[in-house]
Parts: C-alpha cells; structure tokens; sequence
C-alpha cells in the first residue's frame, strides 16, 4: 500500500512509498484513510521521527475490519483518528482508544482536521472556568488557534486573538473572537489564560500582560526563536502566576466524541484552509512552512 514516510533528506519532510500492510492486533481497527491532516508541527520538526517511519497522526476514514476483540466501533463505521502513529497512509491499525465515530452530517474531511489542532486546545482550556475571563489566543490564524478561538467563546470568555498580519486576521471574529490584534501592545488587557502557539518573544510579552493568577499554556513554538525574560519581570506580588507546558499524548477518544458532537450540533466549524490530494503534499507542505494557510491543510486519499 501507499503511504507517507519520514524523508530527512532535502526533499522531505515526507515522500511517498510503498509499505507493509499493517496487521492489527486483537485490540486494533483497521481503517481505510479517506482523508488526512497535516500539522506543522510534526512536519517541521520531521528530525524526531526515524526515517522511513510511516508518518501523521491525525486522518479519518471508514472501518474495514473491526477490532477481533469486540472493542471499539463496527465495520463501516465513520472514524476521526486522532493523535495516532502512523495515520498517513491508505490503511491504518488503530487502538479505539484514538477513535471517535464521526455522527452523521460531518463531513469525514472536516473530521480529519481535528485530533491534534482541535484535542490540544480542548484539554488546555477546560482546566479552569472560563466564564467571562480574559482569554489571549496567539497564533490565532493556525489551526490549534481556529479551534482554541472558537472553543474558548463557546466557554463564555472574553476572546482576543492575536495574528501575525491583518490579512490572517480574516474570519475570528466570526469564529467568536472579540477582539483580534496584530501587536499585543495594542491593549491593555489584562489575561487570565493565554494558549500560546508561537513562542519566542512573544512568550515574555504575554507574561507582561497576564493578570494575577494567570496561566500561560504553551503548545506551540511555530517561532522557533528563544524565549528571553528581562531582569525582574519573573518577580511579583499578588497571586501567583504561571507558565505550563502541554505534551499530553494520551488516547483522544473522549475529546473527539465531544469535539464531533459540537461539530454536528453547528457549535463547532473545522478551520479548513487548505484542501487537495495528497499526491499533492508537496505542495500543501510549502504553504504550511510559508504560511499560507489559514487554519488547517486537509488532503484527500485516493
């Protein structure tokens, strides 16, 4: 079968190749990928993975075989994989435990564009009440930022989304983003959570924005620049503040079942900036670096 695999040379990251077929163990589903999900993340950091690897971890498809010890869905069910190993290619054994059942009017594509981008903002913004809080997004046009804008409206907060340029900036507020800035010294906002996805200098000046008791959660460093703190601002009174870090790779199926319910009660739309074949990853893969996508890169499987 076709598959994506870990390219380090210069003409990665990714290149086509024929593999194995994947033989489920007794607690896996075979499915058929009908779509996949591209993140930048693990596209622009390709060096973690061996080359050769079957890459990707977010796709969705159909069931062909269900897994042999009656756990998970049945054949013919509609699958959302998320956070899996080895998603990019044309059948994938997956544990149910990093499925959620796609429920009628959802489009499998749409489907696809969750798992990381949609579960990372999901688990980091229900730790807290948000309820009339302060919420910064930054990196807001992404694909993590799409779904965390979105998600932190649904939740009752204040939103702003930061971007990088006006023309990302198109679609957030209709997203439920109150207020949406290109250089966070426009306000004056004080912030009870920022979701941070860009990292670098931006880091220490959403720490020089953060109200007392405050959290800035990264998930993100699409910057790739060093963070750098000036004397003195690690230092203050009142109620403490942080910095958390997020790597959680634990099974999503929880998180998809509600993130696809949302999607099919119309509280939830899939930040769809891009859409092709993946014959055409190349392609998809240079606007990704160039930032040219606003919101996620889906590519269908033939």
């Amino acid at each position: 079968m076709r598959a994506l695999v870990v390219d380090h040379s210069e003409a990665g990251p990714v290149r086509f190749a024929d593999v194995d077929e994947p033989v489920p163990s007794t607690g896996e589903a075979l499915v058929e990928i009908r779509h996949i999900g591209l993140n930048f993340g693990e596209l622009n950091y390709v060096d973690q993975w061996p080359a050769g690897a079957v890459h990707g971890h977010d796709a969705a498809g159909v069931v062909v075989r269900a897994a042999s010890d009656g756990s998970g869905p049945p054949e013919g069910t509609r699958v959302a994989v998320g956070m899996a190993p080895h998603a990019w290619a044309e059948r994938v054994a997956v544990s149910p435990a990093s499925l959620g059942t796609v429920p009628e009017g959802v489009d499998l594509a749409d489907a696809a564009a969750l798992g990381i981008a949609g579960v990372t903002p999901f688990r980091v913004l229900r730790k807290r009440s948000l309820l009339a809080r302060n919420v910064l997004i930054t990196g807001a046009s992404g694909g993590v930022g799409h779904f965390a804008v979105q998600l932190a409206a649904l939740a009752g907060a204040r939103v702003t989304a930061l971007v990088g340029s006006p023309e990302r900036a198109v679609g957030l507020r209709e997203l439920g983003a109150d207020k949406v800035l290109t250089d966070l010294a426009e306000t004056g906002d004080r912030f009870d959570l920022v979701l941070d996805t860009v990292g670098g200098p931006l880091v220490a000046q959403a720490w020089s924005s953060l109200a007392e008791g405050g959290t800035i959660h990264l998930v993100g460093y699409s910057s790739g620049q060093e963070t750098t703190f000036p004397s003195g601002t690690l230092f203050g009174f009142g109620q403490p503040r942080s910095i958390a870090t997020y790597g959680d790779m634990t099974p999503t199926r929880g998180e998809l079942t509600d993130l696809l319910g949302l999607m099919a009660a119309g509280r939830l739309s899939a930040p769809v900036g891009l859409r092709g074949h993946w014959q055409d990853v190349d392609d998809a893969v240079q606007a990704l670096f160039a930032r040219k996508v606003h919101g996620k890169a889906v590519l269908d499987v033939a």
